[in-house]
């Protein structure tokens, strides 16, 4: 019995530790448009990160995508990033990142940065083309059983820029779309997937098109669509394995 209780508190130790141990990098830099809400959403995310106990660096330095510095981490999320933010080099040993098992999170104008990349545009999922004035409109969401969306009434009124997208994936398992009949410049149809996730090239990626107001950080629904996709983006925070990273690193 002694012996018991001893391996339960051992595997219980190992499990905190583990989500104490948890890291996660938020990434900010924007080489075009630039959201004023990027210090809302950053406040929103290290609160999460405070009541989920996991630690969080923020940068705009893109010297940081370097593998053994990415190595630490469990997810990175580009928050309202936008244009070219990244190098040759980076973008390499970013990729490496991801194929070794590596966590992605993209939120709002994530998806219009690094356009003409075509790995990275299908690790979001999907590329943003334009949006019409920001306006109100409702959301249909089609997957009440995941945990970034069960929380939503199924017809969610939101104001936002209403992003369309070129490129959408075949494989995205979708949370919820654009209702384009409740707004005026929707150019998607039918089919206007909004918020996602999947796996992709050996990691694992989750996109929200929404974020562009400060004040939707401090929105309940929306904060908890964002904790989840967190979870959902750092998996079970497992140690990178780079014997699965398929292209090479570039040499000094």
């Amino acid at each position: 019995m002694k012996k018991l209780v001893l391996l339960t508190l051992i595997i219980t130790n190992a499990l905190l530790l583990q989500a104490q141990s948890k890291r996660v990098l938020v990434f900010t830099k924007t080489a075009r448009y630039h959201h004023e809400s990027i210090p809302d959403g950053v406040k929103a995310i290290q609160k999460i990160a405070a009541e989920d106990k996991f630690t969080v660096d923020v940068t705009t330095d893109s010297t940081v995508f370097n593998e053994n510095n990415l190595k630490r981490y469990a997810a990175v999320i580009f928050l309202n990033t936008s244009g070219n933010v990244l190098d040759t080099v980076q973008k390499t040993d970013f990729q490496r990142y991801i194929e070794a098992g590596g966590g992605y999170m993209g939120i709002h104008c994530a998806s219009s940065t690094e356009k003409s990349w075509t790995w990275y545009g299908h690790l979001v999922g999907a590329v943003f083309t334009d949006h019409p004035e920001p306006q109100n409109g409702t959301i249909d969401v089609v997957d009440h059983q995941n945990p970034s969306t069960a929380h939503l009434p199924i017809r969610w009124a939101w104001k936002d820029e209403w992003y369309n997208f070129r490129d959408i994936q075949s494989d995205l398992h979708v949370l919820f779309k654009a209702d384009e009949t409740s707004y005026k410049g929707g150019k998607n149809g039918a089919n206007h997937p909004l918020a996602w996730y999947h796996e992709y090239d050996g990691g694992r990626a989750f996109y929200t098109a929404l974020g562009h107001f400060p004040e939707a950080y401090v929105d309940p629904l929306f904060v908890k669509h964002i904790r989840e996709g967190i979870k959902y983006a750092t998996g079970n925070n497992a140690k990178l394995d780079y014997s699965k990273a398929k292209v090479a690193r570039f040499k000094n």
